[in-house]
């Protein structure tokens, strides 16, 4: 059997766990067999172990037995939690692959784009990019800031959550009760990157989104949380929410919602990918990337720049049953990024097996 290592985000946000079904999937179709996919937490920040990412006790076990090794996807390269030692990585031996990964900016005080505080420093990004034979960046702001860096090597890759409706026979039965509700997932604010004021201002606009909904025949809304960090904000609104652990559980209750106002980009996605009808609304470059990268840019919503985000949705609200026509519309964009996944994909498996003849 082949040994794969997956160094992937496995904090608290269960649409990391979504990424990983759909790069679990792609993975199973390249390699046309079962391969030992051995995931480790990208940083030892969020867990008791120690072993994580590429540092020199990770990449001696993968010299030990692996066979490759895959990192992503997630937004490792903007908020810098890959723990990586580049002197350990030059000792890496099995072939590796960077997939989907994103550098976006956010918005400061003045509503100015500009980079995180904790983003993984462009030399530990450029000696990562130049180890890896294959990267495919998520999206086009990261796509251009590795090619700035001189990574000519490196391709655009968008996310695997817009291909989960492959997957959508694994997913479990929805009770009856909780069927074509109408979501809002929402972000705890304090987790939010924009300005104090801003940040202040969210509870009410989700308000004010619920009692639009609820106006337009939405009764049964129900807030949508990600991340348990989410539920003290979401308690404090008096409202329904639920709280969705599981993977394929969370892409059921999308699958079978009546619409999905999300603040959240891997619940925006899927929806894309089901065929679920959604309002996305957006705070920092990551998302406004990519929703621009999978030919979504103009149904997004930017909250920061938008002068009434209520109205923004309620205009989006309108015109919902545009979205199918939307859908057939990026097939083309969807079907290059595929295209250029399960390539990439192929090519690493066929890596793989040449290293493991090998060993």
């Amino acid at each position: 059997m082949l040994n794969i290592f997956c160094i992937r985000p496995k904090g608290f946000n269960v649409g990391n766990d979504a990424i990983f079904m759909g790069l679990q999937a792609a993975i199973a179709e390249a390699f046309g067999a079962f391969v030992n996919l051995i995931s480790i937490p990208a940083t030892s920040r969020y867990e008791s172990q120690a072993k994580a990412g590429l540092t020199a006790r990770t990449v001696h076990e993968i010299n030990q037995y692996g066979h490759g090794v895959i990192v992503g996807g997630g937004n490792l390269y903007e908020n810098g939690e890959l723990d990586v030692n580049l002197e350990a990585l030059k000792k890496l031996e099995p072939p590796l692959m960077l997939f989907s990964l994103s550098r976006g900016r956010i918005y400061n005080r003045l509503d100015k784009l500009v980079d995180r505080t904790d983003v993984m420093a462009d030399g530990i990004i450029a000696g990562l990019n130049r180890h890896a034979t294959w990267s495919l960046a998520r999206d086009h702001a990261t796509l251009a800031h590795l090619r700035g860096l001189g990574l000519d090597h490196v391709r655009l890759g968008g996310c695997p959550t817009i291909f989960l409706d492959r997957l959508r026979s694994q997913f479990p039965e929805v009770p009856q009760a909780d069927r074509r509700t109408t979501l809002v997932s929402v972000r705890n604010p304090q987790l939010m990157n924009i300005s104090l004021q801003r940040q202040i201002g969210i509870a009410a606009q989700v308000q004010e989104i619920i009692a639009l909904l609820r106006r337009q025949g939405h009764d049964d809304v129900r807030l949508l949380c990600h991340d348990h960090r989410d539920i003290p904000f979401a308690a404090s609104l008096a409202e329904p929410y639920v709280y969705i652990q599981e993977p394929h559980a969370y892409l059921a209750l999308l699958n079978s919602c009546r619409l999905n106002v999300t603040y959240r980009v891997h619940s925006a996605l899927p929806c894309m990918a089901l065929g679920a009808p959604f309002i996305k609304l957006s705070y920092d470059e990551r998302a406004l990337s990519l929703m621009d990268t999978v030919g979504y840019g103009d149904w997004n919503i930017d909250l920061v720049r938008e002068p009434d985000t209520v109205a923004a949705v309620a205009d989006r609200l309108a015109r919902i049953d545009e979205l199918p026509t939307r859908r057939q519309q990026v097939q083309p964009t969807w079907e290059g990024l595929r295209a250029t996944q399960d390539g990439a994909l192929s090519e690493f498996a066929a890596a793989v097996r040449a290293f493991a003849a090998q060993s």
